[in-house]
């Protein structure tokens, strides 16, 4: 019974239950630590100091990327991170300690409490990590086609950290399907008689992916399939939901204009996105002056009183409006004398400081007035240059869908994948784009921005 509910909890259900367990674990680890026999556990919950305590531990962890369900890495890089993100949470603490007498704990107590936490966590991950080897929280998943429809399972999903949430059981030849899945991956199951197998097998998933797609399935049996109580789900949704993009070269013509997402309100989440990004601008300019100031001073040191600092580029805004972007300046001045160029890895043009400040994405920090003037964004997709706009609206379906929002500083496609630098790679971020602009939230807008904490402490992407 308990392998049967845990096998129909989402992977990213499995993910919050880890983070409910280990604030808890927090909190547990602050209540020995204080060793205060007049208290009960109870009493703590209603103890801000407390509260902000397990908040700070669990938005360092979360920092580190450690509640991404599609994190890959050894052990020992997640153990790396955990260490890094209770050190993040360890000064934090400090200040907060120091600064905020209501929220005060003894700092002696609150260390002891963070070294505690560090080994109990560190249990935990390795209890969940054991569990997540095996299939207890994954639902199965029967694949109806095994053509090239089917092949794009096996090409984008392909590796463990992908099917943390999912058993693949086989795939069944459709006919029409062209050739693809290999035979000894395809099984053999009697279509009428499908919702039977089904059954049997305890499925809760069945992916649609034939390639003739309506001609030869049995849409009876699929029927049926659902009133033993599985999802019948088509693949363009599967791949989405379990990669975090939008599939472009699976999606039919009416997707845009008849799926579910692209809706975005014009009044209360404008003024509410809007007010978000005033807030979060003002509070990082107060934050990051001093950075700020010493790279402006680094950059004149480098290239002498007569060359500018700041660096001004036309790009492409909310409804394809150009607009000016603001940048520490980190290429020569001449770095484009023969025209716009994709920045590409160990580029020459780049200057000694500029390969610092890009690789942590301190260049980036004067777009903050960007943000606060409303020409942009904190997230949402990244802004492109106009010469590469119009290329990329050519050849990529869907293209100006992703001006639709105001562009951001940081984004969904920052934080799932590397610097673009190819047409190959903008494919691949306007998919992560696509998907943010239909699942657009506030609450994923607070996700992106705990993780974009990562991308600048791991430099991932810089170029």
């Amino acid at each position: 019974m308990f392998a049967h509910l845990a096998g129909n909890l989402s992977v990213k259900h499995t993910y919050a239950l880890l983070a409910i367990s280990e604030a808890f674990a927090m909190l547990s680890c602050l209540f020995l630590s204080m060793n205060d026999s007049q208290h009960s556990f109870f009493d703590h919950l209603s103890c801000l100091g407390c509260i902000v305590f397990v908040i700070i531990g669990f938005l360092s962890m979360a920092a580190m990327g450690l509640y991404r369900p599609l994190q890959r890495g050894t052990s020992r890089e997640q153990l790396a991170r955990i260490l890094l993100g209770f050190t993040l949470a360890s000064v934090t603490e400090g200040i907060i300690v120091s600064t905020i007498p209501m929220t005060s704990l003894p700092l002696k107590t609150v260390f002891m409490a963070l070294g505690l936490s560090f080994l109990v966590v560190c249990a935990l991950r390795f209890g969940f990590n054991k569990l997540h080897t095996t299939d207890l929280f994954k639902h199965r998943v029967l694949v109806l086609g095994a053509g090239e429809r089917a092949c794009i399972i096996q090409d984008k999903l392909r590796r463990t950290s992908d099917r943390k949430g999912f058993q693949l059981m086989g795939y069944v030849r459709i006919e029409g399907d062209a050739a693809g899945i290999r035979h000894q991956d395809q099984l053999t199951v009697d279509l009428d008689h499908l919702a039977e197998f089904v059954e049997r097998h305890k499925i809760r998933e069945v992916v649609l992916a034939a390639d003739q797609h309506q001609a030869y399935l049995p849409m009876t049996e699929l029927h049926e399939c659902r009133l033993v109580g599985a999802n019948v789900i088509d693949i363009a949704s599967f791949i989405e939901r379990e990669s975090g993009k939008i599939p472009l070269r699976l999606m039919p013509p009416s997707w845009m204009a008849c799926g579910n997402g692209y809706r975005i309100s014009r009044q209360l989440v404008r003024m509410g996105k809007r007010l978000f990004d005033i807030l979060i601008s003002l509070f990082l300019l107060i934050l990051v002056w001093p950075i700020m100031l010493a790279t402006a001073l680094l950059i004149r040191l480098e290239s002498g009183p007569g060359e500018s600092i700041l660096y001004q580029q036309t790009r492409v805004g909310l409804r394809g409006k150009p607009f000016k972007i603001y940048k520490f300046r980190s290429m020569r001045v001449d770095a484009e004398a023969n025209g716009p160029v994709w920045a590409r890895k160990g580029d020459q043009r780049v200057t000694a400081v500029g390969t610092f400040i890009r690789k942590y994405r301190i260049d980036e920090l004067p777009q903050l007035f960007n943000i606060l003037h409303g020409e942009m964004s904190f997230i949402g997709p990244r802004p492109e240059r106009p010469e590469f706009v119009d290329k990329l609206a050519r050849s990529l379906p869907y293209y100006d869908v992703r001006h639709q929002l105001k562009p951001g500083l940081t984004g969904w496609a920052q934080i799932c994948y590397s610097y673009g630098s190819s047409e190959e790679d903008a494919l691949e971020k306007l998919q992560y784009d696509l998907y943010y602009v239909k699942n657009f939230s506030f609450l994923l807008d607070t996700m992106i921005l705990i993780q974009t904490v990562e991308v600048i402490l791991f430099g991932k992407g810089a170029r």
